[in-house]
């Protein structure tokens, strides 16, 4: 598959695997100085090759491309190794970072790939505004973050490690929700007081 038919299948794919819901994130992949993004308001189920929107690395995105293709085009422009951004919505990422605070991964396969997933507040108001700057900014030093209450940002060489960082930071937050549920978290939590106060 060409790169914007690859591009189709890793957004229905978010989709189909609960990460997104019907018409949520958004996704982008670049060839060159030629960036394909997903439209406004698109559907997984039935976005097709000829809706992708072409945009100019340099110039601004023309009209019909996601509200975040400034965004995309910013992470392109600071970071010349990314040739692909993936936004998601996956539910128990972005519920576990509703307090503002990064997110550790407590499980091995989450923290080897990702000791720290920087999780940015910016308000409502502001966002249009200040996301592509923002996010781009800590794109260029992280593989994969959040900003507060919205959703995932993740850039990488190509889609398919995109989509893998995406898949791997929802099944290690769902892995902290379950170990949080089940009182495990809490217990080792509690065993790591009680070690620094008999120190």
């Amino acid at each position: 598959m060409n790169l914007p038919e690859q591009l189709v299948q890793y957004y229905r794919w978010l989709r189909q695997h609960g990460i997104n819901d019907s018409h949520s994130g958004n996704a982008s992949v670049r060839d060159g100085e030629t960036v394909w993004v997903t439209p406004t308001g698109a559907c997984a189920d039935t976005l097709q090759v000829s809706d992708l929107i072409k945009c100019h690395l340099h110039d601004a995105p023309p009209a019909g491309a996601s509200l975040d293709a400034p965004l995309h085009l910013g992470v392109y422009r600071r970071n010349s190794n990314a040739t692909a951004v993936l936004h998601s919505h996956g539910a128990h990422t972005v519920g576990l970072t509703m307090n503002g605070k990064d997110f550790i991964p407590v499980d091995f396969e989450g923290f080897y790939y990702f000791p720290r997933v920087p999780v940015l507040t910016i308000p409502f108001e502001r966002y249009v505004n200040d996301s592509p700057d923002l996010v781009a900014d800590v794109l260029t030093e992280y593989p994969i973050m959040i900003v507060k209450g919205h959703g995932v940002y993740a850039q990488a060489k190509n889609l398919n490690l995109a989509y893998k960082w995406t898949c791997s930071l929802e099944l290690s937050a769902k892995t902290y929700f379950i170990a949080q549920q089940s009182g495990r978290l809490a217990e080792g939590e509690k065993k790591k007081k009680i070690k620094k106060v008999k120190k």
